[in-house]
């Protein structure tokens, strides 16, 4: 994703998205009332922030661990000239839930949720061939305590 110039618009459907998702019939024409915009003008924006890359999915965030389902913390070692290959190999995968571009050697983090621990190492070795990659260059870091962040836009305005 290169750099994206977002107004204060952008900004406050980001957090609408995030802080208060309507329960109702039809949420993102609530947001656009909310924001006094048409609803068209909702649709618009967030195309054009997904097609931007800004935005990859609109979903809730449930417990999987209550769901009985396992998930990992995951990184891989790339060169910069490969990392979006690897965002793009990485990012095929459904039960990849969030992924980050790190300045470190480890460049690449994203969390996996899957079935069982065997899905988990099946997709970390599908994304280890498809990068060439050594196993030293791809780390599985399974959680061990629940830490929960508010991960969230934060507006520039």
């Amino acid at each position: 994703m290169e750099n994206v110039l977002m107004d204060e618009l952008d900004w406050r459907i980001l957090e609408a998205l995030q802080n208060d998702f309507p329960l109702s019939p039809r949420p993102y024409e609530t947001i656009a009332r909310q924001l006094k915009i048409h609803s068209g003008e909702l649709w618009n924006r967030l195309e054009r922030l997904t097609a931007e890359g800004v935005l990859r999915r609109i979903g809730a965030s449930l417990d999987s661990r209550k769901f009985g389902f396992y998930s990992t913390l995951a990184a891989v070692s790339v060169e910069a000239d490969l990392v979006d290959k690897a965002a793009e190999v990485i990012g095929q995968f459904p039960e990849v839930t969030h992924s980050y571009l790190r300045k470190d050697e480890f460049n690449i983090w994203f969390t996996i949720i899957a079935g069982d621990e065997d899905k988990i190492e099946y997709i970390l070795e599908r994304i280890r061939s498809a990068l060439s990659l050594k196993s030293s260059q791809v780390l599985n870091v399974p959680m061990k305590r629940l830490f929960k962040l508010d991960a969230r836009f934060k507006s520039a305005y």
